[in-house]
């Protein structure tokens, strides 16, 4: 049976049916964070329907057709990783991912993911790894976005669930997009990586402050989390002779977060489609493509655009400095 690191004390390895005792124990842990999403809660209620779900993955393991891994803390399991889905005669498989409170925050699920898919285009030769998640599911999305992976679209209704449809985004990384292992080894390359994935996690949060899909509130704080104090934001979408909206923060946060949260702007999600990031020393500079979607005073629209963000170094680590967009 393998062990592999993911930080210091923490170990991912194959989650077997031995395991049911302990993996029931996390469960009831897990239960108030997990089960509004994924069924784990319901399916494993005592030893024996535990003991059913790993042996489920077990026979589907041995069929080449799904495996599961746990995740240890401190010799404590936490959460885990696996494929949904194997299907090495198309060429496509499904990661997925859960974890308990006690284990948020320390980049465990991220990190076993990228085991995972590691495994799936070196290994097996796969040729596309997907993510599926349920709208509104923001932690979700976002362990997909520091995957790297592109959001193919929505599913509109595509799963019950205890009564309810529910839209299923579903994103993709492709094995020509993945990074070689000769790549993730040079020092440099390693040292610029942990920049850019900074940098990546401040656009995120800032792209994902705004989002209300499936009834999730917005989080207009993680804006001034991600920004600078002196910060500009400008808007430059009126066409041409039109003077462009200078922002600061307060003066760009308030009419938003009415907005979204007073029934006017709802289902709302914007997300990058393509970008590139320059890092110089201390300040950095990104240009991005993204699209949005939503539904305004009752109608549904889709839209995209253009960004540049300036980003600076500070004592506290990387923020933005300053932001200007134009709508397409």
């Amino acid at each position: 049976m393998f062990t592999l690191p993911l930080g210091d004390t923490a170990r991912l390895r194959p989650l077997e049916p031995w395991h049911a005792p302990e993996f029931l124990a996390h469960i009831d842990r897990a239960r108030p964070h997990v089960d509004r999403w994924i069924p784990w809660a319901t399916f494993s209620t005592d030893r024996a329907s535990a003991t059913a779900v790993l042996q489920r993955y077990a026979d589907k393991q041995a069929q080449d057709a799904a495996r599961i891994y746990g995740i240890w803390l401190d010799g404590t399991l936490v959460g885990g990783v696996m494929f949904t889905r194997f299907d090495s005669a198309s060429g496509v498989c499904e990661v997925g991912c859960w974890l308990e409170a006690a284990g948020e925050g320390r980049g465990l699920v991220t990190r076993a993911c990228e085991a995972l898919i590691d495994w799936a285009f070196a290994e097996r030769g796969m040729s596309r790894v997907e993510w599926w998640v349920a709208a509104g599911n923001t932690r979700s999305v976002e362990v997909a976005r520091r995957l790297g992976m592109t959001r193919d679209g929505v599913l509109r209704k595509h799963t019950e669930y205890r009564g309810e449809r529910r839209d299923i985004e579903v994103w993709s990384v492709l094995s020509e997009e993945w990074p070689s292992e000769e790549a993730k080894a040079e020092p440099e390359a390693e040292a610029a990586s942990d920049v850019k994935a900074e940098l990546d996690r401040l656009m995120h949060a800032f792209l994902g402050a705004f989002t209300n899909t499936g009834g999730s509130r917005p989080n207009l704080d993680a804006v001034r989390e991600v920004f600078i104090p002196q910060a500009t934001i400008i808007a430059n979408t009126g066409g041409a002779g039109a003077e462009p909206v200078v922002y600061d923060l307060d003066s760009f946060i308030g009419p938003r977060e009415k907005m979204l949260t007073d029934g006017t702007l709802t289902e709302f999600s914007e997300w990058e489609v393509a970008e590139r990031t320059e890092v110089l020393g201390s300040v950095a500079h990104r240009s991005s493509e993204y699209r949005k979607s939503g539904i305004r005073d009752g109608e549904r629209f889709e839209g995209s655009g253009r960004k540049t963000v300036q980003f600076v170094r500070t004592p506290t680590g990387w923020r933005m400095s300053s932001m200007a967009w134009e709508d397409m």
